[in-house]
Parts: C-alpha cells; sequence; structure tokens
C-alpha cells in the first residue's frame, strides 16, 4: 500500500474534522486555506451553503501592509481583517475549521489576530 502524501494526509484529518464542524447564520465556520506563499479566510454559512465575509493575503487593501512582512505575520493581519469584516456584518462567534492543518505557524498566527480582531471561537 502506497503511502499518503502529507496533502492526503491533510485532508483526510479535514474530512473527519469536518463531521463535527457545522457553520450556522449566527455562528458562521471560519475555513482556513494554505498555500505556499498566501492565506486565505472565509466565513461559510453551511446552512445556505453562502460565504458570509473573507480575507486573503492577496486582498488588494491589504497588499500596501504585507510589504516586507513574513509569512506569519501576514497571517495576522489577515486574522485582524476577517474579524473586522465579520463585525461590520454583526458576526461575533465563529467556529474554526482548520482544514486539517496543524494549529501552528500562519494557522496559529491567523487564529490569534482573528482574536485580537474581536472574533470569539
Amino acid at each position: 500500500m502506497a503511502k499518503k502524501s502529507r496533502n492526503q494526509a491533510r485532508l483526510h484529518r479535514a474530512k473527519r474534522v469536518r463531521k463535527k464542524i457545522f457553520g450556522t447564520p449566527e455562528r458562521p465556520r471560519m475555513n482556513v486555506f494554505r498555500s505556499i506563499n498566501e492565506i486565505y479566510v472565509q466565513l461559510i454559512d453551511d446552512h445556505s451553503g453562502t460565504t458570509l465575509a473573507s480575507a486573503s493575503s492577496v486582498d488588494a487593501g491589504l497588499r500596501a501592509a504585507m510589504e516586507g512582512k513574513n509569512k506569519i505575520d501576514q497571517a495576522r493581519l489577515v486574522g485582524e481583517e476577517i474579524a473586522k469584516r465579520a463585525l461590520d456584518k454583526g458576526i461575533k462567534k465563529v467556529v474554526m475549521d482548520r482544514a486539517g492543518y496543524y494549529y501552528t505557524g500562519r494557522i496559529k498566527s491567523m487564529a490569534e489576530g482573528a482574536r485580537k480582531g474581536g472574533l470569539e471561537f
């Protein structure tokens, strides 16, 4: 039997976690995707299947603030931005969906930034 790739193992963890996590309009799921260079965050209402808010390190509004920062600091800025956008829409509580990523590095930094911005999870 062939060994799983790192991404296959991550997707397996994500599937296992997603059995228990479900986003509602009052408490949406905060989904994270981490690529090699960028990080993307969405607040998702799983009842209607819609994205309520999103932020990423490629947003035009954040690009100037990202100049010269390392990826962990960029992730913290994205977390603070998603918190600001969520609070603008009246969302204070979310459910964190790590998407199978380990809670360290950029994922942890993004979560700390979101908490600093006022989100509860």
